[in-house]
């Protein structure tokens, strides 16, 4: 196990100012970010003229009762960002939202409008086809669109090459607007904000935990002071509004604890939603989407609940937490069975003997629409850069495709980078860390050679960035666990939330207890009263920390900071994420 320190703390700051600092908040602004206000919010005029010309094209819709199209886009910042502009129609006329405003949803996880049904234009009358969180660079949908008389109305986060000449585009990377930390549904919010100040209303803070859900499932980063500021109040209990975000929350509350945080809804609400887009039915995507929108929710429908009665009837809200739960298990059982499949070639193969786990999948083999869940499972658990990648043809010529992974913990934190360098790579669009990856089918060894000299200084274990190291036999951390813990609420993407490491730390059997509920906790008491807290320990880890010590072992841990609460008593814990024998006693068996 390889610790480093991110930072020595030269300067003797604080814990909090320390742990800021070490994720790029300037020391100066650490007191603005901990305490931010609506001010940090910009103006929506800072989208210039287009934010007013959106503005413009939803008031006439309103005005002529136009029929409007929106286009859902197939993650959870394009439900919440569907759901925002609907749910706002909603309040400015609720007649026209439920009779005028249709959605489409995607079949796949498709995005923007490459799999536009151009059929519903007449079929429905369209007259205005909106794209929240999508559609920048659809530039020929959008001229079809427009040589079809539609308005096309987009308001997206992501970048493009330039703006549409056939769409209204509000869109943060395409404009002055400052904060280019926003997601989708935050742009969509600001047209809306724009059409209250143009009508003298304020509906568009009614959907302020949409805007936290989009953006924190987005991945939005949290040094920005507008986005962080957005999240926080959106997940403020005040603000849950939403019916299927505050049932969500009301279900897992038990491991979400006493308040909404940017983690707890990565953790527990969004990755529910994007289960749904990649392995849900037509029907079941549609009964989770209706469920964001303020007007059909709470609508009665026939139960499908396990033994439900003949004519038993339950809310839309209360059907799709159960589906999108349901869902979710049917993706884990699909993703669990790519994984045994994956982790028997390493095996077979001996792909440990590359740097870059690269697989090469036949059509079937994996659903493609989780084959990045199971490279972000595979780098986790091999502590390497992963490829699953697909046989497809293009045009004629076969190529291997699919989605990629970097590895932080060993020190490729540019492995986008390093893939667009490969000679014959056909695309490597995305993040560094994640993105999509192609290459012709017969170059695939030449790819693993070039990975392999690339990555030859690559790390050969993972390696934890800690925040601060504590010796073991001083104990001297009480507090700064606390001043941590208090943090929770702002750990989300660039503001990772702070590993520490204890060294030398001696555990004697009687510091150690162990419940057994649905699984094995390991809880050791220190002198100083720290609890560290070992989930999920193996028998093995029973053995050695309880059972078989009848001396002393010391060890070398690295966990995250927690304060617990019982009955107004506050006690600092380390909930461990590893740990490593340096030593045992002689007494040891």
């Amino acid at each position: 196990m390889k610790i480093q320190l991110i930072n020595e703390n030269k300067d003797n700051l604080d814990i909090k100012s320390l742990v800021l600092t070490n994720r790029n908040i300037p020391l100066n602004d650490i007191e603005h970010y901990l305490h931010t206000t609506d001010e940090d919010i910009c103006s929506p005029d800072l989208f210039g003229q287009a934010i007013k010309d959106a503005a413009g094209i939803v008031e006439c819709a309103y005005e002529a009762k136009s029929q409007v199209d929106v286009v859902v886009d197939a993650d959870c910042d394009g439900y919440t960002s569907a759901a925002l502009f609907m749910n706002y129609c909603y309040c400015m006329d609720e007649e026209w939202a439920k009779n005028n405003i249709h959605y489409f949803l995607h079949e796949g996880k498709q995005h923007g409008l490459l799999d536009y049904d151009m059929s519903r234009i007449d079929k429905f009358g369209i007259n205005v086809v909106v794209c929240p969180d999508s559609s920048s660079n659809d530039y020929e949908q959008h001229q079809a669109l427009f040589n079809k008389g539609v308005t096309v109305l987009v308001m997206d986060h992501h970048e493009a090459p330039k703006l549409s000449e056939y769409a209204t585009v509000v869109n943060n990377q395409l404009s002055d607007y400052p904060n280019k930390h926003l997601s989708g549904v935050g742009v969509t919010w600001q047209v809306c904000r724009k059409i209250d100040e143009e009508r003298n209303t304020d509906y568009a803070n009614q959907f302020l935990d949409l805007v936290a859900l989009g953006n924190t499932a987005d991945m939005m980063s949290m040094t920005s002071i507008e986005t962080k500021h957005l999240i926080i109040k959106g997940f403020k209990e005040s603000n849950l509004r939403n019916p299927f975000i505050y049932k969500m929350r009301k279900k897992n509350e038990y491991s979400i604890g006493d308040k909404l945080t940017p983690i707890g809804a990565a953790f527990y609400i969004a990755p529910f939603v994007n289960a749904m887009v990649r392995s849900g039915t037509q029907e079941e995507k549609d009964i989770v989407f209706r469920s964001m929108l303020t007007a059909y929710a709470f609508e009665e429908v026939p139960s499908t609940k396990r033994g439900h009665k003949l004519g038993e009837m339950e809310t839309i809200a209360d059907q799709a937490v159960r589906v999108a739960t349901n869902v979710k298990a049917r993706q884990t059982k699909a993703q669990d069975k790519g994984m045994d499949l994956v982790k028997n070639r390493i095996e077979t193969n001996n792909m440990l003997d590359n740097k870059v786990l690269v697989f090469t999948l036949n059509s079937g083999e994996v659903d493609k629409n989780i084959a990045g869940l199971i490279a972000n499972k595979i780098m986790a658990n091999y502590q390497r850069p992963v490829c699953m990648l697909m046989r497809t043809k293009v045009d004629g010529t076969e190529y291997y495709q699919g989605s990629a992974r970097g590895c932080d913990k060993v020190g490729v934190l540019n492995f986008k980078d390093i893939c667009e360098g490969f000679p014959d790579v056909n695309f490597a669009i995305g993040h560094q860390g994640a993105f999509g990856l192609s290459i012709p089918s017969d170059k695939l060894d030449k790819f693993i050679e070039y990975t392999n000299e690339q990555l030859q200084d690559m790390e050969s274990e993972a390696k934890y960035y800690v925040d601060a190291i504590y010796d073991g036999t001083e104990l001297q951390m009480v507090q700064d666990i606390a001043d941590i813990a208090t943090l929770g609420d702002i750990w989300g993407k660039d503001v990772d939330e702070p590993l520490v490491a204890i060294m030398n730390l001696r555990i004697t059997p009687d510091m150690v207890d162990i419940y057994e509920k649905k699984t094995n906790t390991l809880k050791i008491t220190l002198p100083n009263g720290v609890n560290i807290m070992k989930f999920f320990a193996t028998d093995e880890d029973c053995d050695l920390f309880k059972y078989e010590n009848k001396g002393f072992i010391t060890v070398n841990i690295v966990g995250k900071c927690n304060l617990n609460e019982w009955n107004g008593y506050y006690t600092s814990q380390i909930f461990c994420e590893e740990y490593e024998i340096i030593n045992k006693s002689k007494y040891f068996l």
